[in-house]
């Protein structure tokens, strides 16, 4: 019966993958069935300890941050939580060694978001490794399953490639981030001289992540190459028609891919894959 309940919670993560991110989930699906369960997991943690600092603005998000740490840790040890996220998420650390310096990153960089709302370069680039490096790390050690001698040559990669992602998430939900939140990622930018001088430094540290990533996305195993590849090339069309918007528009609206869009890179990525052409 105990397996039955890491079956329901692994369920249960994949819900909230699905309910929270329909790119990734597509992405996910891509991958061999083997390892979804431990992806819906990690994203499932993940999605619920950002909800901690992005929503529940009645709450004490510090105190609900602390008990989410405090429960994860305790999960992790006991192998064991009656919050199917969490016992889903322990499982998945504990099947594929992830280790406890990454879960620790990212929950200080989830903390990061209650004190700070400008970044210097140093506190930028702390709190885009804690919140998105770490997690294609937590990725890659379900990708290489015990091959350590792959995971640290992919270790970069993954790391520009988590790096690309939050960068583009900055630049497309400048507005909300701003408005919202009154938060500011991009180290010395002042929102209001956001010009395309600033905008063109910006996607040019981005370019430079995708191009590292790529590096490393040809070499994953085919289990995970065509889900990885197909999260790539979505996010490569979003930085590309921010790159076309003028800075007007990005500081304006939350520029999107369109469904149909979606579909056509799906069908080009797997033709793709399919021809051993990634």
């Amino acid at each position: 019966m105990f397996d039955l309940f890491t079956q329901t919670t692994l369920k249960c993560s994949e819900i909230v993958t699905k309910s929270y991110s329909t790119s990734f989930s597509l992405g996910i699906r891509m991958f061999d069935p083997t390892l979804h369960k431990p992806i819906y997991a990690i994203y499932g943690f993940v999605r619920y300890a950002d909800e901690i600092v992005d929503t529940f603005h009645s709450h004490d998000k510090k105190a609900l941050l602390d008990q989410f740490r405090a429960d994860t840790y305790t999960a992790i040890e006991q192998q064991l939580s009656l919050n199917p996220i969490l016992h889903s998420f322990q499982w998945a650390v504990n099947r594929y060694h992830i280790e406890r310096k990454l879960i620790d990153a990212f929950l200080h960089s989830m903390e990061m978001d209650l004190y700070f709302h400008e970044y210097n370069d140093d506190r930028y680039h702390e709190y885009i490794y804690g919140s998105a490096e770490v997690v294609g790390l937590m990725c890659l050690r379900v990708f290489c399953d015990g091959d350590e001698a792959m995971y640290q040559r992919l270790k970069p990669a993954a790391c520009s490639l988590g790096s690309a992602f939050q960068k583009v998430n900055f630049l497309r939900d400048m507005k909300s981030d701003y408005y919202e939140r009154g938060r500011v990622y991009f180290p010395g930018v002042d929102y209001n001289r956001f010009d395309g001088d600033v905008k063109r430094a910006i996607e040019a540290d981005i370019k430079k992540d995708f191009d590292d990533a790529y590096k490393g996305i040809i070499q994953l195993p085919r289990t995970a190459r065509l889900g990885v590849y197909l999260a790539y090339v979505y996010y490569l069309r979003l930085f590309k028609k921010i790159q076309d918007a003028a800075p007007a528009k990005v500081l304006s609206e939350r520029i999107r891919v369109s469904d149909k869009r979606k579909i056509y890179l799906l069908a080009e990525s797997y033709f793709k894959h399919r021809l051993n052409y990634i």
